[in-house]
């Protein structure tokens, strides 16, 4: 058996990121191969449990109980279908120095004993507590777990100690609380574990980001009158499940008089000569998630369009530049306009449109980058982080906006921009 998961075989070296900074990062092939060392799946999944089990050291819990299912992959390294995305169907417990505990869907739990050899096959066990409540609480599986879950801490030596959870259904929030249990908040343990990405991550998501490229690439060939936002969704969505995405999250299509205010969704809506239009791909490739916008216009684009991406442009280079270690997230954020100098009444109310967020297993982790935010809550920029960037520009004709992303991985001197599709100009399709 592969112990690679069991405490007795976890050593300092597994928190090693083995970066590797000299030369452009590489996107190597998505295959696994004799002649390159490629993704080591290995050392991701004991680097990401140890720097689970280090940030539960330096927390006041003594175990943490993970129903997020982008915490659950981090630390188990399991992942069923999508669907269970938001059922708070499966969970995971890390308690102590003992291996990970997984609790899964039915014959999930039998099929990672067979084939999950870094787990101890003994804590692979079959287990379902609400699905979101079409269990009721009264048939008493929330009990049953709870109670579970409190004797494998108590067997740890952890009894007493506070148990992080990062989020659950509220009745089992309940039967936690009955079984004897202190709950606390664990998803920021979890948040920290998972801000600095190893060489493996940092690869996945280069990989990622460069399905997205040529994804850009077929849409800049497909924009023109007579093709409509939701077929781009669905060229984009075939592409990427093509080129191996294991789920498109979402896709935001714009156009026209409809990029401003920006609405986050997509339409039936038809592109015009002269529109100018923005995407974002959202999509991951082995968990590894993209945020990934560019902005186009459709044959040609006027003087106010052309300006709104330049500052758009600018407002995003700012902010490229300014990435490296030491720096807090404040001074990004004061490089971007405030949310009144565009119209808009506070900070929330034009939050996310000036905006970096971190990106790994899940599409928002940390750094958070807002004037919202960061001004009174800076956070460090370190070494090892991946995050977006992302400006937004309304045009002055009133209804076209402006908006790009670049996606960034901190080295030990600055940043590399990993999203490459080229967006230093705005980009006409099929120009009259």
């Amino acid at each position: 058996m592969n112990m690679a998961l069991t405490p007795n075989v976890l050593q300092p070296m597994d928190l090693d990121p083995h970066w590797r900074w000299e030369g452009r990062l590489p996107a190597w092939g998505h295959t696994s191969v004799d002649f390159e060392r490629r993704v080591d799946h290995d050392r991701l999944r004991r680097y990401r449990l140890s720097r689970a089990r280090e940030a539960l050291k330096k927390s006041e819990c003594g175990s943490l109980l993970l129903f997020d299912v982008n915490n659950i992959r981090y630390v188990t390294g399991t992942k069923i279908g999508e669907w269970e995305r938001d059922k708070m169907c499966r969970f995971a417990l890390m308690t102590g120095d003992d291996a990970p505990y997984v609790w899964d869907f039915g014959s999930a739990a039998v099929h990672h004993k067979k084939y999950a050899d870094w787990l101890l096959p003994e804590n692979c066990r079959a287990g379902v507590v609400g699905m979101r409540g079409t269990i009721p609480p009264s048939f008493g599986l929330m009990k049953l777990y709870a109670e579970e879950i409190a004797g494998l801490i108590e067997d740890a030596g952890m009894k007493g100690m506070p148990v992080g959870v990062d989020y659950a259904e509220t009745a089992m929030f309940h039967a936690l609380k009955e079984a004897g249990l202190n709950v606390v908040d664990g998803q920021q343990v979890m948040l920290s574990a998972r801000e600095i990405k190893n060489w493996d991550e940092i690869q996945l998501l280069t990989q990622a980001a460069s399905m997205v490229d040529g994804v850009y690439h077929m849409i800049w060939e497909e924009l023109k009158p007579g093709i409509r936002e939701n077929d781009i969704v669905a060229m984009a969505n075939k592409m990427l499940y093509e080129m191996g995405s294991d789920d498109v999250e979402a896709i935001n299509a714009i156009a026209g008089e409809r990029c401003n205010p920006h609405p986050h969704n997509f339409t039936d809506r038809y592109f015009r000569p002269g529109d100018q239009a923005f995407f974002d791909i959202l999509q991951s490739y082995q968990g590894y998630r993209t945020c990934y916008y560019r902005t186009f216009n459709i044959g040609r684009a006027t003087p106010v369009q052309h300006d709104a991406y330049v500052k758009a442009r600018e407002w995003l280079d700012a902010a490229i530049q300014a990435i490296k270690p030491g720096v807090t997230t404040d001074q990004v954020a004061k490089l971007w306009p405030t949310a009144e100098s565009l119209g808009f009444p506070n900070e929330l109310a034009a939050f996310g449109l000036q905006f970096g967020h971190g990106l790994g297993l899940a599409l928002h982790e940390r750094p958070i980058i807002s004037r919202a935010v960061s001004l009174d809550n800076p956070m460090e920029i370190e070494t090892g982080m991946v995050f977006a960037l992302e400006t937004y520009c309304p045009a002055a004709d009133g209804y076209s906006a402006a908006r790009i992303e670049e996606e960034v991985v901190v080295t030990d001197t600055g940043c590399e921009v990993i999203s490459l599709f080229p967006a230093e100009e705005l980009p006409i399709a099929n120009r009259y």
